[in-house]
C-alpha cells in the first residue's frame, strides 16, 4: 500500500475490556516534520504512541483493524524490536534508564539491541556519536546514570534512541521536570537534530514548549481525534478550546 506520509496512522482504534482508549485515529508524520500530539490526560496519547511501536497492538472493529504504515510498510501489530530496527526510535515519559550502569553503556545498549547487529567497537563510536548530538559532556561518559538530574537523563535516553539510527523519533513529554531554560535547551536540541534529517512525533502537556516546538498538532480528546493543522489553526479551533485549552489560552 502507498502511504501519504513516512508514519501513516490509518483507523486505530485501542479498547482495554470494553474501555476505548484510541478511536478511529488516522493521521500522518511526513519525512521532516515535527508533529504535536496533545489533549487532555487520559485522551489516548500515549496509548497510540504504544500501538505504533509495536507494545499494543490495534483491537479489531467490525471485522477490521486499524493499521500503522512506517516508510511504506505496515509494521502494525510487530514486535518493538522489529519496529525499532526498520527506523522508529522511542524515548519515555519517566526515563527509563539501567540506574546502575555508565552513562555510555546505558547509550551502548541502544547500538547493541537496537536496529542492526554491530560489533561493540562500532557501538561504542555510535554512542560517542551520539553523545556529541545531544551535547552531553564526554568526560560523563563513565559515571553512574543514576547520578544524572533530570534534563541528563532525557538527553541520555535520546541519545539512547539515536544510536539505533532511527529516521523517526516518537517523544514522550521530553518537557516534564525541565526548568524553562532546560525546555528552551530541549526544544533546540530537537530542532537542531530534525534539521539533520530527524522526524519527530512528540507528545507533551507544556503548550508553550510544544507550540515553541512543532509545525503540526494533532488534539485528542477521549480517543477521538478533534483537530489537526498548524499551531495557530488548533489553537483557534473551538473544540480544541473547549476540550482543553480553555478560553484564557492566548497563542
Amino acid at each position: 500500500m502507498q502511504t501519504a506520509g513516512l508514519l501513516s496512522i490509518k483507523n486505530v482504534t485501542k479498547k482495554f475490556h470494553g474501555l476505548v482508549a484510541v478511536d478511529d485515529v488516522s493521521f500522518d508524520v511526513n519525512q521532516g516534520e515535527i508533529v504535536g500530539l496533545v489533549g487532555p490526560n487520559g485522551a489516548g496519547k500515549t496509548t497510540l504512541i504504544n500501538v505504533i511501536d509495536g507494545i499494543y497492538k490495534p483491537t479489531q472493529v467490525a471485522g477490521r483493524s486499524g493499521k500503522v504504515y512506517f516508510d511504506g510498510h505496515d509494521i502494525t501489530g510487530l514486535d518493538p524490536s522489529k519496529i525499532c530496527e526498520k527506523g522508529i526510535g522511542r524515548t519515555f515519559q519517566i526515563t527509563r534508564l539501567f540506574l546502575n550502569m555508565t552513562i555510555l553503556d546505558n547509550v551502548k545498549s541502544g547500538a547493541v539491541f537496537g536496529r542492526k547487529p554491530t560489533t561493540l567497537t562500532d557501538a561504542n563510536e555510535r554512542a560517542m556519536k551520539a553523545f556529541g548530538q545531544v551535547a552531553l559532556a564526554p568526560e560523563k561518559k563513565d559515571l553512574l546514570a543514576g547520578t544524572l538530574n533530570a534534563v541528563e537523563m532525557k538527553r541520555v535516553e535520546l541519545a539512547r534512541s539515536l544510536t539505533t539510527e532511527p529516521k523517526l523519533i516518537l517523544l514522550d513529554e521530553p518537557a516534564t521536570g525541565l526548568n524553562n531554560t532546560e525546555q528552551l535547551g530541549m526544544i533546540n536540541l530537537i530542532k537542531e537534530l530534525n534539521k539533520a534529517g530527524l522526524s519527530f512525533l512528540v507528545v507533551d502537556h507544556n503548550m508553550r514548549f510544544i507550540m515553541s516546538l512543532v509545525q503540526k498538532l494533532v488534539v485528542l480528546d477521549f480517543g477521538k481525534k478533534i483537530s489537526e493543522g498548524s499551531p495557530e489553526e488548533v489553537a483557534k479551533d473551538a473544540k480544541v478550546i473547549e476540550a482543553y485549552l480553555g478560553e484564557k489560552y492566548k497563542l
